[in-house]
């Protein structure tokens, strides 16, 4: 007989303050917008009906808040793992793409040609990113084996996750799509993964 497989609802927390200004938030600890509200609320009832088994976030705001609410209708309050944490993007953290482009030109370009395996200034790469949520994204998965669990992260986050469980190379990590308060779906039977659903919006 084959085991059942574990099921992750993996989400992008909502919408957050500068969302509209295009910053790199990275560690910032900056709250959801009332937009990003309105999308978990949206996908808390879209998963009403699923029977998890627990829930848990990262300890940054924008998370824990999109995971109270996508919880409420379970009676689940999320735990936290500091180790699902946004990437640390370093002096870059609050800064526009532009502003980035006129102080670090060459830096930037640097980031732009290899999103892989670039480390932000005094920040973090995709392989330091994977070094620390990897691990506690997979002891998740193994101790919930057979069960229905959601996890709310962040985009880049996220998309390390998603490259490593399909095999992908981080160098895809932006070809991911993780747009705010999204749904992602993914399987592990044995050690296996399996992609079920990817970049779910909801409709708000």
């Amino acid at each position: 007989m084959v085991a059942p497989g574990t099921l992750i609802y993996l989400f992008r927390h909502g919408e957050v303050v500068l969302a509209e200004t295009r910053r790199f938030i990275g560690h910032l600890d900056v709250p959801l917008s009332e937009r990003g509200e309105r999308q978990s609320v949206a996908q808390a009832v879209r998963l009403a009906s699923v029977k998890l088994g627990a829930l848990f976030t990262s300890d940054l705001i924008r998370a824990r808040r999109t995971g109270e609410l996508i919880g409420a209708p379970h009676g689940l309050t999320p735990a936290t793992v500091p180790e699902l944490r946004e990437m640390a993007m370093g002096r870059w953290e609050g800064l526009t793409a532009a502003e980035i482009q006129r102080r670090e030109p060459e830096k930037f370009a640097e980031w732009m040609a290899n999103v892989g395996e670039f480390p932000f200034p005094e920040g973090e790469s995709v392989p330091d990113l994977e070094a620390r949520a990897w691990p506690a994204f997979e002891s998740l998965a193994a101790a919930y084996m057979g069960q229905a669990i959601a996890i709310v992260a962040h985009g880049g986050t996220n998309r390390a996750l998603i490259c490593r469980a399909l095999g992908l190379s981080a160098a895809r990590l932006l070809a991911v799509g993780q747009d705010y308060g999204a749904l992602t779906v993914l399987e592990r039977t044995g050690s296996t993964w399996r992609l079920l659903h990817l970049n779910e919006r909801p409709a708000v």
